[in-house]
């Protein structure tokens, strides 16, 4: 009965999509939660010291996820592939494989930057006041590093099976528990920056129990078993190939931002790294529906991809970009309208929100792109793409964000790195858009034409 009820080749493909969409939007949402509301707290700490150690942090945490989603991102789409192609034990095996990878390099990744982090942290933009805090959190963020991969890069495999309900109370698990213990933590016990980065390790290790619960359980469709979790190297070939996407979107992530760090430490000090902080923990929240709706749409194009549906497929692409350019452009209206609103959520200090709302607005300037490139490259993934999905992960932030973010300053001051967050956000999305749109919809048609010949 569950194997029928997640067949996507059947039924309506904008409604099957939402049905999937919806609960990962407010997964995606609910996932932020994690790192914006220890800002949040954090933010009410006298000075800003706290807030801009903690955003120090952030490209680190921003390169142990790119981890998780090398396996995850990569894996999921693949069994939604083989799901449509009917090979399940196939689809077992690349999970199986994935889990692997999942405790090496999670294994791997803590060791190397226990290691490395305090030359990482005064490379990537800490002063001698600013890495106290920085150091405090991410010594025990790092302890709890094996339960952040394997919670969110296993969690695309409950979605991928169309249990999109299962996976978005993997990480409200992981939120509540994080929300509550927070406060406690932080103010009550005095712990500070620790505080929220225990608080944060605990509900991701309840996050982590959950997951592993379900996919050895008997409602999961594909299970995690011992005998799949052998390394085969073509099986990790695939997975890590298809995976590299996602996980240059979080390493050039953490390019651009240890980029921008170090920029604005040179031109403003740690004031504006604060600013920064903030702009980024708006964006994380304001781009959350855009990942869940493409996130949503990829086992639904994958699984009728590898049915040979394509008029589905395209039905699907046609679908998920107008949900994304629609919300992306009444998102774009409320970050003009109300700048202050947000920046006051994280932080009470006059300076900053004085500085934070023009930095807000040249940032957002241009972000109705941004849906163009989030769900091109999704797309790219879905149908796994690899190469044109790595591609385009590359462009916008290292090749256009990352230069630009240390040139225009000499013309703008710190305002050059605002702006050129803006510039990448419009080439990067419309390169990749427009790619998608010749390379990928426009063939698909082509393919379909000539099945219905071959059928008739």
């Amino acid at each position: 009965m569950t194997q029928q009820k997640n067949d996507f080749s059947q039924g309506n493909i904008p409604k099957t999509i939402m049905t999937l969409a919806a609960p990962m939007t407010l997964a995606q949402l609910i996932n932020v939660l994690y790192s914006v509301v220890d800002r949040m707290y954090l933010g009410r700490l006298p000075g800003h010291l706290a807030l801009t150690g903690l955003g120090l942090t952030m490209p680190i945490i921003s390169i142990l996820m790119g981890f998780a989603n090398l396996c995850g991102m990569g894996g999921a789409p693949l069994c939604s592939i083989y799901r449509g192609r009917g090979e399940t034990e196939e689809a077992e095996y690349v999970m199986g494989n994935s889990f692997t990878l999942l405790l090496i390099l999670g294994t791997l990744v803590t060791l190397v930057c226990m290691f490395v982090k305090k030359p990482l942290l005064y490379l990537f933009g800490a002063s001698d006041a600013t890495f106290p805090y920085a150091d405090a959190y991410l010594t025990i963020y790092l302890m709890g590093t094996l339960f952040v991969m394997i919670s969110l890069g296993l969690n695309p495999f409950i979605n991928s099976q169309g249990f999109a309900k299962i996976g978005m109370m993997t990480v409200g698990l992981g939120a509540v528990v994080n929300i509550i213990l927070d406060p406690i933590f932080i103010f009550v016990l005095n712990l500070g920056v620790r505080g929220a980065a225990l608080a944060t390790i605990l509900a991701q290790g309840c996050s982590a129990v959950w997951v592993l619960h379900f996919l050895t359980g008997k409602e999961a469709i594909l299970r995690l078993r011992l005998s799949r979790m052998r390394l085969t190297i073509q099986r990790v070939k695939k997975i890590l190939s298809l995976g590299l996407s996602g996980f240059f979107v979080n390493l050039t992530n953490s390019l651009v931002q240890v980029v921008c760090n170090a920029t604005l430490q040179s031109w403003g000090g740690d004031l504006y790294v604060g600013v920064m902080t903030i702009v980024n923990s708006i964006r994380e929240v304001v781009c959350m529906p855009l990942t869940g709706v493409s996130n949503g749409a990829q086992p639904v194009l994958g699984f009728n991809y590898g049915g040979k549906l394509y008029h589905r497929v395209r039905q699907g692409i046609r679908f998920s970009a107008s949900v994304v350019i629609i919300y992306s452009f009444v998102a774009w209206i409320v970050i003009m309208t109300f700048p202050e609103l947000f920046i006051r959520i994280f932080t009470t200090e006059e300076e900053l929100v004085r500085i934070g709302v023009p930095a807000l607005r040249m940032y957002f300037s241009l972000f109705m792109f941004m849906s163009l490139q989030m769900s091109g490259q999704s797309i790219f993934t879905a149908l796994g793409r690899a190469k044109n999905a790595i591609f385009f992960s590359l462009l916008r932030k290292a090749l256009i964000n990352a230069p630009l973010t240390l040139l225009l300053p000499y013309l703008f001051d710190t305002n050059g790195v605002f702006i050129a967050e803006a510039i990448s956000q419009f080439l990067g999305g419309l390169i990749c858009f427009t790619t998608m749109y010749f390379v990928v919809y426009r063939p698909m048609q082509q393919l379909e034409t000539e099945k219905t010949n071959v059928t008739v």
